[in-house]
């Protein structure tokens, strides 16, 4: 017998899901896709890095534009506006972090003598150039779309999505002079056609997939990119910001990083710690002595290797 219903019911938003739904061509046990071979770090052939260093360290840094009006199509990336608009409290939180706090950061890699690679929104050459010149002469750029309103997640038409990348990559290429091989997505998000329209565009490694501590082949209809994990859960935003933990227990967590992948460096083979900034998060005036802290418990370690990522990914390649 059924229940009894009355107009004060809840119903579901969502019709019932039919036997057809689990029916697609990559349904099989074990992954439901063959983007890249299954294994398991312990079993993976252990990777040496220079001078037998232990731990290759990469920071990266995000240098990103909210724009005050977003479009929010297909889907609202993470940290854009939130108020009614125009919503000058988020928006001129996330300028300072380009007017400002980068500079910070800066200013810390150098005293620790740390090589960065910078993740830029391509629509910064337009707005910031002498920015993106600077970072340009400090490190490598990496891809990060046309600002953090251009999300590439499904909805998002694929030839709309290959000119959106393609702009990008141009206009970064052409003006810092880079062959910017590598790519972060804003958000980390992907739809199905992101990783083969990268690849398509000339980039060899993305930053996307975080489910591995090393790199891994990954494929697509034009080639292998490289998997470069670029860590979400010790990411300053997502601990500080999406989180509520403070600056002191972001940096806890780094240096717990830190020391676990050396001591696992130890055992089985090169590791790498990946460090993601964001310039209006961390380069905060309360914030940046626990940046420094961070790059001081890891440059006291004899073993350590600071690299950019495309220098990671080309002695882990040379070993595969």
């Amino acid at each position: 017998m059924s229940a009894p219903t009355n107009s004060n019911t809840p119903t579901s938003p969502h019709p019932p899901v039919g036997d057809d739904y689990l029916q697609y061509p990559m349904r099989r046990r074990g992954m439901d896709h063959d983007r890249y071979a299954w294994s398991m770090l312990t079993d993976r052939k252990p990777i040496a890095w220079p001078d037998g260093k232990k731990l290759a360290v990469w920071v990266n840094v995000c240098v990103e534009h909210f724009p005050l009006n977003p479009v929010g199509k297909p889907i609202k990336l993470p940290g854009g506006m939130t108020m009614p608009y125009p919503d000058l409290r988020h928006y001129t939180l996330r300028d300072y972090g380009n007017r400002v706090g980068v500079y910070r950061l800066l200013s810390a890699f150098e005293k620790f003598a740390v090589q960065p690679s910078f993740a830029v929104n391509a629509c910064l050459v337009e707005r910031y150039p002498q920015l993106v010149r600077t970072l340009a002469a400090r490190g490598e750029i990496l891809g990060h779309s046309w600002s953090m309103d251009t999300a590439h997640a499904g909805g998002l038409d694929e030839a709309a999505e290959a000119k959106l990348i393609k702009r990008s990559l141009d206009t970064l290429r052409g003006f810092t002079e880079q062959e910017v091989r590598g790519w972060v997505s804003p958000g980390k998000l992907n739809s199905a056609n992101t990783p083969d329209l990268l690849k398509a565009n000339g980039i060899d490694y993305f930053c996307d997939w975080v489910n591995d501590d090393m790199p891994y082949a990954f494929h697509t209809k034009h080639g292998d990119l490289t998997a470069m994990p670029l860590l979400t859960e010790i990411e300053d935003r997502f601990v500080v910001v999406e989180n509520f933990q403070s600056e002191q227990s972001w940096a806890e967590q780094v240096m717990d990083a830190c020391d676990l992948l050396f001591r696992e460096a130890n055992e089985q083979g090169g590791r790498i710690l990946s460090v993601p900034l964001h310039a209006w998060v961390m380069g905060a005036p309360h914030r940046i002595k626990h940046v420094e802290a961070v790059l001081q418990h890891v440059t006291s370690k004899s073993d350590v290797w600071f690299a950019t990522p495309e220098t990671i990914r080309e002695h882990w390649m040379a070993q595969q």
